[in-house]
C-alpha cells in the first residue's frame, strides 16, 4: 500500500465520495445539481465538454500546474484509481495543450472516468468523435513542458469553483459542478425533488396549464414593475 511521504506534492491517499453516491449523482444534469446546491458550485463557462453527448460522474483527482506545463497531470494519471475524474487548475491558460490522444487514451484503458481541464488540448477531431469524456477550456495544436513541478490532490481552484480531493464532477453539455464530498447525499435528495417539481411543471405547459409560473406576478410587483393591483 502506498503512502505519502510527510511534505510531499503527490498526496496519493484522500477519502472519495461513494461509488453509490456517484452512480445516484450522475443520474441527474448538472444544472439540477447545481441549482439545489444553491446555485454554487459550477465551473467557469469556458470549460466546455469536447462534444455535447460527453458526460462524467466521479471523485475528483485534483490538479495544480504551471501554466503550460503538464507533469503533474501525468503524475495524476499513475496514481487516480478507476473512476476517479482529473480535474486540472490549468489557469484558464489556452497557450498551449496540455494533453491530447495518447494522454486520454491512456486514462480510458486506465479506468479513469473522464478530465476536466482549465486549459487547453489537443488533437481535437479525435478526441470529440470518441467517446471519452474530455471537458477543457479551449483548444491549440502547441505541446507542453513538462518540467515545473505541480501538486496533486492538493485543494484547487478549478476555472472560480473550490476544488478538494474526492468531492463529486458532474458534467454534461451544460458545463460543470463540483460537489463538496461531504454534502453529496442531500443534494441528490433535493436533486430527485427538484426534478419532479420539473418534469410537473413541463407536462403542465405542454397541457397548455399555467404557461408562466405562479409566482412572476409577485416577484415583478416586488421590484416595482407592477404596480399593486396590477396583472400582466
Amino acid at each position: 500500500m502506498s503512502t505519502t511521504p510527510a511534505g510531499s506534492s503527490i498526496n496519493r491517499n484522500i477519502e472519495r465520495v461513494s461509488p453509490e453516491l456517484v452512480e445516484a449523482a450522475a443520474r441527474y444534469q448538472a444544472a439540477i445539481l447545481a441549482d439545489v446546491a444553491g446555485r454554487r458550485g459550477t465551473v467557469h463557462g469556458r470549460v466546455k465538454p469536447l462534444s455535447p453527448k460527453m458526460k462524467v460522474a466521479g471523485p475528483a483527482i485534483t490538479v495544480e500546474v504551471r501554466q503550460g506545463d503538464n507533469l503533474a497531470i501525468h503524475a495524476a494519471l499513475a496514481i487516480a484509481k478507476p473512476g476517479d475524474v482529473i480535474v486540472v487548475d490549468g489557469k484558464g491558460d489556452i497557450s498551449c495543450a496540455l494533453l491530447g490522444e495518447i494522454m486520454a487514451t491512456q486514462a480510458k484503458v486506465s479506468g479513469i472516468a473522464g478530465i476536466v481541464i482549465d486549459a487547453a488540448v489537443r488533437d481535437a477531431h479525435e478526441l470529440a468523435h470518441g467517446d471519452y469524456p474530455i471537458f477543457s477550456a479551449g483548444l491549440n495544436p502547441c505541446g507542453p513542458t513538462k518540467s515545473v513541478a505541480g501538486l496533486v490532490n492538493s485543494p484547487i481552484s478549478l476555472g472560480g469553483t473550490a476544488v478538494n480531493p474526492g468531492d463529486l464532477v458532474v458534467g454534461d453539455a451544460d458545463g460543470v459542478v463540483v460537489i463538496p464530498r461531504e454534502d453529496v447525499a442531500r443534494i441528490i435528495d433535493l436533486a430527485q425533488k427538484k426534478l419532479d417539481v420539473e418534469t410537473a411543471r413541463i407536462a403542465g405547459i405542454l397541457k397548455g396549464e399555467q404557461l408562466r409560473p405562479a409566482w412572476v406576478e409577485k416577484e415583478l410587483r416586488a421590484v416595482g414593475m407592477l404596480a399593486e393591483g396590477e396583472a400582466l
